[in-house]
């Protein structure tokens, strides 16, 4: 790849803990934030004077859109946030890796303590041709960029 060649973002992975998900469709809502603590003086002369620095690191959510297929352990690790309480044993560091057109990973996003905290399901209709999916999303403590 070239230096400015820019990777495409439909050709990505995301790891859950130990196991791979099988298919995604979608991940939206990546952002790394923090807060802003601005502090507003008057100097001595009366001029007013206006500092911004940074404040703490925000912590976030991204939604996974994917399709209703037979894979459970995906399924698995969200049942155990949402219909069991297992907030301890459902806590997972998750990292979404972009690949190259070789299919080469060139950058990790990892999210630190990461847990299911919605699930949306399809929309179901006689007359509808869509295909199923089901939306997901995922509080994280943390994020880091690689």
């Amino acid at each position: 790849m070239l230096t400015g060649d820019t990777f495409s973002s439909s050709t990505f992975a995301i790891e859950l803990g130990k196991f791979q998900v099988e298919t995604v469709q979608e991940v939206s809502g990546l952002t790394l934030e923090q807060d802003v603590v601005e502090t507003r003086q008057v100097s001595a002369t009366g001029e007013l004077l206006v500092r911004k620095q940074p404040g703490s690191r925000r912590t976030g959510e991204i939604t996974i859109t994917r399709g209703m297929d037979k894979s459970t352990a995906f399924t698995d690790w969200i049942k155990a946030t949402l219909v069991n309480a297992d907030l301890d044993s459902a806590r997972q560091n998750i990292t979404i890796a972009l690949k190259d057109a070789k299919k080469q990973t060139v950058r990790r996003i990892h999210l630190s303590n990461a847990w299911a905290s919605r699930w949306q399901g399809p929309s179901l209709g006689a007359s509808n041709s869509a295909t199923a999916t089901e939306q997901v999303t995922i509080t994280y403590e943390d994020m880091t960029v690689e």
